[in-house]
Parts: C-alpha cells; sequence; structure tokens
C-alpha cells in the first residue's frame, strides 16, 4: 500500500488516498462516464483511506438517474476528479488522470459495463 494524491486542473480540489501500486484502470460506458471517457482506479478506495481537500465550495457534486452514484468535480476548472460508484455508494474510484504522475492513457484498461446497470 502506498499513498497516491492528486488535484483537478486548477488545484481548488486536492485529495489523497491509500492503495495498491496502479497498474491498470477501468472505464466505465454509463452515460456520464462515456461522455467523460475518463480512466478510473480499477479498484475501489474506501471512505478511510480517502482525504479530500478543497478551497471553498469549489468541489461540486452531480448525481442522475437513481441519485445514488456522486459524481465529484471542480466548479472551477470543471476536472471530475472522482466519483462514488451507485453499487458502492461511500467508497470511490479516482480519475487516474488526476493523479499526480500518473500516465493513466498508457495503462491497460477494461470497460465496465455501466449502461448494462
Amino acid at each position: 500500500m502506498r499513498t497516491h494524491s492528486g488535484s483537478c486542473h486548477c488545484g481548488a480540489v486536492r485529495f489523497s488516498f491509500r492503495a495498491p501500486d496502479i497498474a491498470s484502470a477501468m472505464q466505465c460506458d454509463c452515460s456520464i462516464c462515456i461522455r467523460k471517457t475518463a480512466y478510473l482506479t480499477p479498484f475501489k478506495v474506501s471512505n478511510e483511506d480517502m482525504a479530500i481537500t478543497a478551497e471553498g465550495d469549489a468541489l461540486k457534486t452531480y448525481q442522475f438517474g437513481t441519485m445514488t452514484a456522486r459524481h465529484h468535480f471542480c466548479g472551477t476548472c470543471g476536472i471530475h476528479t472522482f466519483v462514488e460508484p451507485r453499487l458502492s455508494p461511500g467508497s470511490y474510484r479516482v480519475n487516474l488522470g488526476c493523479i499526480d504522475g500518473m500516465d493513466a492513457l498508457r495503462l491497460p484498461s477494461e470497460i465496465f459495463d455501466g449502461k448494462s446497470l
């Protein structure tokens, strides 16, 4: 286990989490994720292992459909930072493109069938 850290583009939303080394990515094909094309952690990060800081009210949340999943993004620069998945509320999948030093596009990835939920 190691500590990963990252932020949105402007730095108003920052986070860190404890997890294993990241060797692959997951992409979800639900109606919002397909539009973001985000590469996400292939594992869920528990609430206890996630630390989030945001300047003022920069951290925004978008919900739709069942209103269970919580898609978090920076209200200043618009970058999607992490999501609390519909099937695992209270845990997170982190946008790998927001992690410091991570080259998410170079990782092997698999597609999660979110559109069938």
